[in-house]
């Protein structure tokens, strides 16, 4: 009988591939977070009114009871040489239902766990449209490690998942237009390799359901507590790796997430060491080309799979990791204060962005601090479109830059800390 956890994996999924436009001739391939108009944000988002709902929900450490190993499943992975079907036992955790209190059009569910050997996870979420429970959506199949480096499958995304309710672009469950999600309710597996002991375990799992005006602008918010505030992350150009390892998204051109996370992942001093990016060759700023590897989405065919980064990144020493939507630079300004760096997804054509110098249809930079009049500093891995470290560090206009962001990718960023630091106080309608 066919395994519910054994989910046939399509050639097409809808790209989230980006070009990185030039005035030059030719153009320049980006890493992206996504394209970030439709399927993103704005995909389902016209019947959302006004208000800009986002509400973030999490569990961790006692409230992830797991139950036993109890059952197996047969799983192939789409992208191993075999065809043959590995045979694993299966734990399951299974959330609380979560009423956000608004009618959900988008969710994305983040992630912190660990794969032993050739163990990994898998992330479903469910919810209720029209009294009617949907179907379980795989939001995520994901091993720290590659196969070639010691771990049990290729991370993926799933494709092919739509239905007249909802589907599934990479990493984002976006309902359909006319439809909308009244709750949602997460489903964690745990498989292990039949007979053996290498366990996975999840330390955090949440997501974030928004439902989002669909409009082009929004004003420029307020100057808050991190004007005059900026942070020393360590500045890396994704040009710099250009041509290296093209079969993990093109190479360094492509790497805008990877590159991002890896600044603010040696922010925290949790970088890879010397001995672990050994293979990397040139060895120019290791650590962008180990984290590209790590962040590698085998379906989607590129390194801008979101919960993926934060992912590897609850991997690092004593890191935390999670995606959310903010609402505006405000609430952003919140955690440089807290002294939070932040991942922001934004999109935008050359000329909307004043100093960039390219446009995008998706892109991710790293949001490091603000200037006292209240402008975003940002080290910004496409550098100008140079291949220099020191083209990284960049002071966007703020309202430019809350319009290629907010719109855009419904402000979408990774937050990225240690444990131990503490989050600022969440609004009412909590995000974080």
């Amino acid at each position: 009988m066919p395994s519910r956890s054994s989910v046939s994996v399509t050639p097409f999924q809808p790209s989230r591939r980006a070009l990185l436009t030039t005035a030059a001739a030719g153009a320049a391939l980006a890493s992206v977070g996504g394209v970030v108009g439709a399927p993103r944000a704005r995909a389902a988002a016209k019947n959302a009114g006004s208000a800009r709902h986002v509400a973030y929900r999490s569990w961790s450490g006692a409230e992830l009871v797991f139950g036993p190993f109890d059952r197996t499943v047969e799983h192939v992975d789409p992208h191993a040489t075999s065809t043959t079907p590995v045979l694993y036992d299966v734990a399951t955790w299974t959330s609380p239902v979560v009423v956000p209190g608004f009618a959900l059009t988008e969710l994305v569910a983040s992630w912190n766990a660990s794969t032993p050997g050739g163990s990994w996870v898998e992330i479903r979420v469910r919810g209720t449209s029209g009294g009617i429970v949907t179907k379980d959506y795989v939001l995520g199949q994901w091993a720290a490690k590659d196969p070639a480096d010691g771990g049990g499958i290729h991370r993926t995304s799933v494709s092919g998942q739509g239905d007249t309710v909802a589907t599934v672009y990479t990493d984002t469950l976006a309902t359909r237009s006319g439809y909308a999600l009244s709750d949602w309710q997460l489903e964690v597996r745990l498989l292990r390799p039949h007979d053996t002991t290498d366990t996975p375990s999840v330390s955090s799992v949440g997501a974030f359901a928004s439902a989002l005006p669909d409009e082009k602008k929004v004003a420029r918010s307020a100057n808050g507590p991190a004007c005059g505030t900026v942070l020393d992350v360590p500045a890396y150009s994704q040009e710099v790796h250009v041509g290296h390892y093209p079969q993990w998204d093109n190479g360094g051109e492509a790497w805008c997430s990877p590159t991002s996370t890896s600044m603010v992942v040696d922010y925290w001093g949790a970088g890879p060491s010397v001995a672990e990016t050994g293979w990397v060759d040139p060895p120019v700023d290791a650590q962008v080309d180990f984290t590209a590897r790590n962040v590698f989405d085998y379906t989607y065919d590129g390194a801008g799979n979101w919960p993926f980064n934060t992912a590897y990144a609850a991997t690092r020493g004593d890191l935390t990791g999670f995606v959310t939507r903010l609402r505006s630079l405000a609430e952003a300004e919140l955690f440089i204060a807290a002294g939070i760096p932040l991942v922001a997804s934004v999109s935008f054509k050359k000329g909307e962005l004043s100093g960039a110098g390219y446009g995008t249809n998706g892109h991710l930079m790293v949001i490091v601090g603000f200037t006292p009049d209240g402008d975003v500093v940002c080290n910004d891995p496409a550098s100008h479109l140079v291949a220099s470290n020191d083209q990284v560090r960049v002071t966007y206009d703020r309202e430019e830059f809350e319009n290629v962001w907010v719109p855009h990718s419904g402000g979408i960023v990774y937050v990225i800390r240690p444990a131990g630091r503490a989050l600022p106080q969440a609004p009412a309608e909590a995000n974080w």
